[in-house]
Formats: structure tokens, sequence, C-alpha cells
């Protein structure tokens, strides 16, 4: 079955799909999330909420899908990543908890100081989340002490070094644009107006960034490019990222919210797409010998298993898929509360 197939460089690629499809829908929820102080008024702040009240957590099944996805095809990787990570991916757990939480209780009350608290609960466990996620992919950028038998110890101040602290904060810029964008679309009147007005300083601060972190990577891990050295070709796709940045402020001017949507989404996939082609066939690179490094042909799971994984990703995708685009377009348009709203 699937003869002829790189079944390997295939389950790379759709592990990296569906991590992608993660950053992309919950990368807009969490921006709106990073964002929500900046709001004034409690009903604007009920918008906000509003906006991603249907959706926010049927995005999160794109990441649980990817995690079982590396965990089925790639267990070494996912072990060695999962145990060395353990004390960054308990502070994501609790922000993810604490934004959940916020959301629901949020609206339980009248008290001012009660949503003011949950109000700052759902905005700092956003940027947390998004900064963690970003430092955990820093990290996996410059390599881990993975040893010979694949495992890595390292202490949660080794994680939050400066490379991988600049690629959090680009993380979170990036995720503030694209919530930018998703607000302005669900929003109107007075409070579009204002959403309207960050989605240029978000692209600004995205784009230093974004800059910074490509010279740091040059500079200091050099390893990432020697795959557009050999394959110049590739740089394309650096050109079409910039390019699709550049077209939000020129969509957003024209009122096509969902064309500037579109745009950014691209940018993350561009981003992620980079990042994967600097690594393959690398997942975790060791900062010990090379020789320790996890790849998608030494560390993952059986022909057979990778074979039975791609049947049940053909009969399960188009159901995820079918779910998530019925659940966008039964909520599509503007947020309007009513009692059942948050």
């Amino acid at each position: 079955m699937y003869e002829g197939l790189d079944l390997n460089a295939t389950w790379f690629i759709l592990v990296g799909v569906l991590l992608t499809g993660y950053a992309i829908l919950d990368g807009f929820d969490l921006g709106v999330g990073a964002l929500h102080l900046f709001v004034k008024g409690d009903k604007n702040r009920r918008i906000m909420i509003n906006s991603i009240g249907p959706v926010w957590d049927g995005n999160e099944v794109w990441l649980v899908t990817g995690g079982g996805a590396l965990f089925a095809g790639f267990p070494d990787v996912y072990a060695t990543v999962f145990s060395s990570f353990y004390p960054a991916i308990m502070l994501i757990l609790v922000g993810i908890i604490f934004r959940a939480v916020a959301i629901e209780f949020r609206s339980k009350n009248e008290s001012a100081k009660w949503r003011q608290s949950w109000d700052i609960a759902f905005s700092v466990s956003s940027i947390l989340i998004a900064l963690l996620f970003g430092v955990a992919l820093g990290n996996i950028i410059q390599g881990i002490p993975v040893n010979a038998e694949k495992e890595a110890y390292i202490s949660f101040f080794s994680l939050v070094n400066p490379y991988a602290i600049l690629v959090g904060v680009t993380t979170v810029a990036l995720f503030m644009m694209h919530g930018a964008i998703y607000a302005v679309m669900k929003t109107e009147g007075e409070l579009q107006v204002k959403v309207r007005s960050w989605v240029n300083n978000t692209i600004i601060f995205f784009v230093i960034c974004y800059v910074t972190v490509t010279m740091a990577t040059l500079i200091y891990i050099p390893h990432m490019i020697d795959v557009f050295k050999a394959h110049p070709e590739y740089f394309a796709l650096a050109i079409l990222n910039m390019l699709a940045v550049a077209n939000i402020p020129r969509e957003i001017h024209k009122g096509r919210e969902f064309m500037a949507f579109l745009s950014s989404s691209f940018s993350i996939a561009a981003l992620l797409g980079l990042f994967a082609l600097g690594m393959f066939p690398n997942i975790v690179p060791s900062t010990i010998d090379t020789a320790y490094n996890l790849t998608a042909y030494a560390h993952s799971s059986s022909r057979k298993t990778l074979e039975v994984m791609i049947t049940m990703a053909l009969i399960g995708i188009p159901f995820v898929l079918a779910y998530t685009t019925s659940i966008y377009w039964v909520f599509r348009g503007k947020v309007k509360l009513d009692k059942m709203s948050y």
C-alpha cells in the first residue's frame, strides 16, 4: 500500500500542516485576547470575546490532532520534546485553562471588578500561550541537548534564552496582527474604527520583530539557511511572505477585510513553511552531536503504522474540514450581542 510514497516526508509535512492550521485558527483568537485590554467599555469587550466565542475551542482541535499525529508518527520526538519542555507545557496548559475559565466566567456576574479581573486573566493568558509556543519553537530551531539515549535534560530557565524569547515575542506580534484583522471583520461602528486603527501598528510591530529574528537566525543559527543555499528557488517563499504582509494594509484600506485575513493566514503558513524547509529532515536537532538529531527517517514509527495513519487521515481529515467550515459559515458576519452571549 502507498508504494513509492515517501511516508516519512509525507508525515513530516502533514504534522506541519496540522500545526499550521492550529497557528492560523487559534492564532487570531489568541491575538484578539492579546488586544482585549486595549478595548474600553464592557459592551465592546463583550463583542471582542463573542467574536471568538463560537470557534475558539474548536480551533484547539488542530493542536490536539497535530500532537496526536506527532505521537503516532514520531514517538521518539514526542517523548523527547514533551519531557524536555515539561515546565513550559504545564504553563501553557495553565494558560489554556485560565483563558477558557475567563471566557466562561466573565459574564456570570455584573460586578465591574469581577469582569475586570477576568478580562486581565483572558488577555494575560492569551499572551502567555502565544509567547510560550514561540519560545518552544525558538528552542527547537536552536536545538536542545539530546543525548544518545534520545533524552534531553534542560531547565526552564535554559529554555527562556534570548533567541527563544525573541521568537516568542515575534509570535505574539504575529498573532496580534492576525487578531486585529479578524476583529475588524467581526465588528462595526466606532469599535471597528478603533480596531482598524490597530492593524498598521501591529504590522509594524510584527515586521520589526520578523526582521530582527531573521538577522539573529542568520548570525547565530546558520544551518537554517543551508537548504536555501542549495535551493535558491526556496527564497520565493520568503518573498511571497513579505508580499502577503505588505498586501494587508492595501486590503484593509479598500475595505476587503477577508482578503486581508487571507493574506495574514498565508503569512503564518509561509513562516512555518520556511521553518520546516530549514529543519528537514531533522525534527529536533541535538546540540551535543548531530548524530543524535531526531529525524523524520530515523525516529519514526514503522512503515505499516505510517500507512495505517495515512488511511485514517484520508478518512478523518474531510470530517474535520467539514466541521470547521460549517462552524465558520454558521457564525459568519458581525457580532450581535443577545442574552445568550458571553
